[in-house]
Formats: structure tokens, sequence, C-alpha cells
């Protein structure tokens, strides 16, 4: 067995992970969900429609004026939404990958995986 998976940074790298997985897949879910309700043009002033909106509203703020709405017969295609979840999903990437340069690798794991990238 490789002695990485011994590592004492194995199990906090793995949770660490998991806590990044969990909080893209809740601000993707809410995303999703506003991304949805507006293109059905659902009732901005029904319960569960304004829980969706004011969470989801700060995740999809600093994206609302980077396109515009395409809007038809009362839908809402927040393209700007999409980019959200786009870019959320990429830091999220690029934090997990952060992670994994703190994992502790042996030297012939640095060496094999060292050639393969420079391949």
């Amino acid at each position: 067995m490789d002695s990485s998976y011994n590592s004492p940074t194995t199990k906090p790298l793995y949770r660490g992970t998991q806590v990044v997985w969990y909080i893209l897949y809740f601000i993707e879910a809410m995303l999703a969900f506003r991304f949805v309700l507006k293109l059905m043009a659902a009732n901005a002033e029904a319960g569960f429609s304004s829980l969706i909106y004011s969470i989801s509203y700060p995740l999809a703020a600093p994206f609302l004026n980077v396109f515009r709405i395409t809007r038809l017969e009362g839908s809402a295609l927040e393209w700007t939404t999409l980019l959200a979840m786009l870019v959320y999903w990429m830091l999220a990437m690029a934090i997990i990958k952060l992670f994994f340069m703190s994992k502790t690798v042996s030297t012939p794991e640095a060496a094999a995986k060292l050639d393969t990238e420079n391949k």
C-alpha cells in the first residue's frame, strides 16, 4: 500500500474536499432552482420562490449585469445565473487542487508524476 494513504494529512484533506463539494452542491442547487424558477416565470411572491430568490441573490449578484436577461412572455433566461454556476464550479475545483498540493507524497510517487506530466 502507498505510504501517502497513511499520512497524517490524508484525513483532513479528505474532509476538506468533502466540505468544498458540499458547499458547491448547495450553491449549485440554489442557483439551478433560481434559473428554473426564472425560466418558468414562477411567482416571486410565493413562499418557495421568495426563499430561493433571497438565498440565491447574494450568490448571483456579482454576475447579474454581465449579460442581458432574455425575456419571453414572462419567462426570464438568466444567462448570468449559468455563468455564476460555472464560476463557482471552477472556484471549487481550484480550491480542491490547492488542497491536493498539500498532500504528502513519497519521492518515487513524485518522480512518477513528474515523468507523466513532462511527456
